[in-house]
Parts: C-alpha cells; structure tokens; sequence
C-alpha cells in the first residue's frame, strides 16, 4: 500500500489505530479508526497502524490482512510500515525487566478460580513472593502509586482511578509467558512516539494503569480521549465477542458517513453520494470535538450494523 511520510520536525501529533486481529472490523471498530484518523489529519500530524497480534489463542487466521484491507478501501491510509506487536517481544521483556530491576515486579501463583473470586481487584496475595523464571504470572506493584490517579480526557474531561483499591497489582506478564495488553501498549505508545491517544470509552479503565506504567519506566505520557461506543440491540457494545456484522464491502462511502453522522460530526446528506476521498476530505477540514464533548454517551450503531 502506498503511504505518506511526513516530517518529524513538521509534527503536531502523532496518533495511531491499534486493532487486535480476532475479526474483520465492525461498525464499533470503524468509528475508532475514523476518530483517530481524521484526528490526527485535522492537526497536520501522523497515523499509525498497529497490530496488536500478542494473543494467539484468540487470533483469527487471515484477519490482520483483512483489517489492512477494509482500511485500505475506506480510505484511512496510514503512514509508515504497519508495525505488529509480534515482532517486539524482546522489548516487552527489556521493559519487564526494568520494573524487576525497580522491585516492582513480583511473581503470583494464585489460580484462576481464586482471582475471580477477588472479584477483579488483586489483595496482593503472593507480593512476598520475588519474580522468578518459573510458570508464575509477573503481578506489578501499585502501592508506589499515587493514591489517586488523574488526568485530563480530550473529550469526558477531568478522570480519575484508586489503583490500589479499585485494581491492585496487576499482570504484565501471564502464566503462559504471553505479555500482557497493559505492557505491550506502553512500550509501544513509547516506542512510536505517539503524542494523541483517541479510543474507544471501554479503554478508560485501562489508562491510569497504562499512565503508571509509563511513570515507572520514565515514559512521556500521550493526551487521551475517550470516544462513545456504539451499541447492539441490545445494548450492548459492538463487539466481535457479541457477533458484531462485519463491514460490508462496496459500502465504503455510506460506511464513512454514517460513521461521521454517529460522532456527531452533522455531514451534509449529499455528502453521502461523495467519492471515500471527498468525505475525508470534509471531515478532516471540519472535525470538531464539541459534540462530543457535550454529548460522550453510548448511542446505538446505524440499523443493519
């Protein structure tokens, strides 16, 4: 695929789309990438591509293509080779191996019937425990930081985590040696120097996780915003787990507007009849956060999504 490189020095962000290939993309999964692209067009900066591919027991053969594809057809070119998480294993253990060298890393043993039992909030079980080359899963120690975690969405505005009491230690490392999503997406973010962060709100938690992460290992921290979710029928969020359509080919461009229509971005109805290239272009000279700054609520995908 042909891409544009742009200067570092001319910068303002430097943003990215990261899917997991489990499935082909959905309605849910465009909004995402359409929010981050014109995104990171609208301030002149760089969009990245990411495939968060470090899961393979939940990977689907032939998906990291087909993502790449349906990008491609809705026009949502991004810069740069495609960079795949399963390439970078070794420094997900250098950065691993950084908080071992900290005392923030200790191994845990618990089983998976005791951990939900915890009901999601780790009770530091096994902190006495120091990290080892065993089968353990590798917990990191939450209780250097902050007692409250803050900072400033782009869109839902002042947010804020107890990662003691509302987490605890969490995993970075599995039981089965795989690396965990918290740390992947950190050394990465680092490692591609991303500056805009824009995702979808079922990522929220995760950020003051993801914010200490990059405190312990001296990393700039991005500027985040949390974009709504579109919903099923039945409210629930659009996912490949709750059988979410796949985005039909040859529907590109009603796929890109109705997709802007759901941000609340107003795009004129005969912009629907518009070329994928045309309605990028409009979006990205008219992208406003406003709406949904004043309105960040899950709403329904489009019908027939």
């Amino acid at each position: 695929m042909p891409y544009v490189v742009l200067a570092m020095s001319s910068l303002k962000s430097i943003g990215r789309f990261a899917p997991s290939p489990t499935g082909p993309l959905h309605f849910g999964s465009l909004v995402s990438a359409v929010a981050s692209f014109v995104d990171a067009r609208h301030r002149n900066g760089q969009w990245l591509l990411r495939i968060e591919d470090i899961d393979p027991p939940r990977e689907v053969a032939g998906a990291s293509d087909l993502i790449l594809h349906q990008l491609d057809s809705h026009g949502l070119g991004w810069d740069g080779p495609v960079l795949y998480q399963s390439t970078r294993l070794d420094s997900y253990a250098n950065a691993l191996q950084q908080l071992v060298d900290q005392g923030l890393i200790y191994r845990c043993q618990c089983n998976r019937q005791r951990i939900v039992s915890l009901g999601g909030i780790y009770d530091g079980h096994c902190q006495h425990l120091a990290h080892g080359p065993d089968n353990s899963a590798s917990r990191l120690l939450v209780k250097h930081a902050p007692a409250i975690s803050h900072f400033d969405d782009a869109i839902l505005g002042p947010c804020q985590q107890q990662l003691m009491a509302e987490v605890g230690d969490f995993v970075l490392q599995r039981r089965d040696r795989l690396f965990s999503y918290q740390l992947a997406v950190v050394v990465d973010d680092e490692f591609q120097g991303i500056t805009h962060i824009m995702r979808g709100a079922d990522l929220l938690d995760s950020t003051p996780r993801q914010i200490y992460l990059q405190q312990c290992l001296n990393y700039r921290q991005p500027q985040y915003a949390h974009t709504p979710l579109a919903l099923n029928g039945e409210g629930q969020k659009l996912s490949k787990q709750n059988l979410a359509l796949e985005l039909q080919p040859g529907a590109e461009a009603k796929n890109l507007w109705l997709a802007l229509d759901w941000l609340q971005q107003t795009p004129p109805q005969e912009l629907q009849q518009q070329t994928v290239a045309t309605i990028l272009h409009w979006a990205i000279q008219h992208w406003r956060l406003d709406p949904l700054i004043r309105s960040p609520q899950n709403a329904p995908a489009p019908e027939g999504y």
